[in-house]
């Protein structure tokens, strides 16, 4: 009966090793996926790293690197939650692709463009909002 007992503990922690291996894979993988897709807070570092004064950049660049990590964790968390292995394994596929690197590099000009046009909309927005919120 022992001898069954310890089998099965054996088996159990076997398997929690190799499950936690995996997690660690799958979590690599979408690690990937979000700075590949730029989808992360590192896009925004060479923006924000613009507004702070120059002798204090690195001392900067160093708590927000942990912060990258930290938000990147918590995104990552939701994408593992949200999408398969499978998934993560097409959108690495894609962003390996000569159209997914394509997609990543032009990713923060968009993203400035974007934020731009944005603004210029700001004003009607807040305009529009005012007329049906009275």
């Amino acid at each position: 009966m022992k001898k069954l007992i310890l089998t099965f503990a054996l088996l159990l922690v076997a398997q929690f090793g190799f499950s936690q291996a995996v997690d660690e894979a799958f979590k690599k993988d979408v690690l990937k996926v979000i700075e590949r897709s730029g989808s992360g807070l590192s896009s925004y570092k060479k923006q924000i790293l613009a507004n702070i004064p120059e002798d204090k950049q690195a001392a900067f660049s160093v708590e927000f690197d942990g912060l990258i990590a930290k938000a990147n964790d918590l995104t990552a968390k939701i994408y593992m939650e949200e999408y398969s292995k499978e998934d993560i394994k097409a959108m690495l596929a894609f962003y390996e692709s000569p159209v997914g690197k394509k997609m990543s590099e032009k990713a923060p000009a968009i993203m400035e463009k974007s934020q731009a046009s944005m603004m210029e909309l700001q004003g009607e927005i807040q305009s529009m909002m005012m007329k049906y919120m009275q």
